[in-house]
């Protein structure tokens, strides 16, 4: 019951803030970029349900807007990540020897940098923008989905129709296609709920720091940059982000963890 109550849980909040990110392409209650002088740090009204913010702008306007920015950035980096670290993962599992060891060195020198590091670096060489993100968030990634599908892939290996198929002559490109990736697409499915999760704090912080999305494009992590001097007289414009953060994060990892449940066969035997 608990494992189901993740799983939806989890599903529920993930298609609230992708529900938040498509509406924001038809409609927002206002521009997110206009900027009102004379509306500036006002409360919520029944026109800005949220409030405005220190340059008049909408925040609940700015925040659909940043769910959109969000989903995207996590959408490109984990997908880098996962074109780029699952068929690294297969050849280091099926070859083994010194292969196997070269890509999973390599994998552990690139897991040693961090995606903020990394972001900082490439902003400081191509400059600060989300394509920068997405690139460093990506690649910061893909080691982890490297070690999942490797630790899948040698599982798979050992499995009696593998050696069958191998006895019989099958290529090992025949055998990653035909056995190996589909028995290890569930353990990628998760590690890549996982991973969105981290890509939205990693998004938000490089935007917080000034190394992700450029204004004017709206960015959770930016909306927390631009509140931090007016914690004291405004926390709302704080909380109203943090609180999106938080939400967006628990639901990819709640979602994550109802996905392992029902795809770990370990735990199907223990049930």
């Amino acid at each position: 019951m608990a494992r189901t109550v993740n799983l939806v849980a989890g599903a529920v909040l993930v298609g609230l803030v992708v529900l938040v990110a498509l509406v924001s392409f038809a409609w927002t209650p206002h521009d997110p970029l206009l900027v009102d002088a004379s509306l500036r740090l006002s409360g919520p009204t029944a026109e800005y349900v949220l409030g405005t913010d220190r340059f008049g702008r909408d925040v609940a306007s700015q925040l659909m807007v940043g769910a959109r920015t969000t989903l995207y950035v996590g959408v490109v980096a984990v997908g880098i990540a996962a074109l780029a670290g699952t068929p690294l993962g297969i050849v280091a599992g099926m070859r083994g020897g010194w292969l196997d060891e070269l890509i999973m060195r390599v994998n552990d020198l690139v897991l040693a940098f961090p995606a903020l590091l990394l972001a900082i670096m490439l902003g400081a060489v191509y400059g600060a923008s989300t394509l920068t993100a997405m690139v460093a968030i990506g690649v910061a990634t893909v080691p982890s989905f490297a070690r999942v599908a490797r630790a899948g892939t040698l599982q798979v290996m050992s499995t009696e129709y593998v050696l069958a198929a191998r006895a019989g002559g099958r290529s090992r490109a025949w055998i990653a296609g035909r056995h190996v990736l589909p028995n290890i697409s569930g353990l990628v499915l998760v590690q890549s709920s996982v991973s969105f999760a981290i890509a939205v704090l990693a998004e938000a912080a490089l935007s917080f720091l000034g190394f992700g999305t450029a204004p004017p494009t709206p960015s959770w992590g930016r909306m927390l940059q631009e509140s931090q001097e007016l914690l004291a007289v405004e926390p709302r414009l704080a909380l109203i982000p943090g609180a999106a953060i938080a939400l967006a994060v628990l639901g990819f990892n709640l979602l994550g963890d109802g996905l392992r449940d029902r795809f770990d066969p370990r735990l199907e035997v223990r049930r």
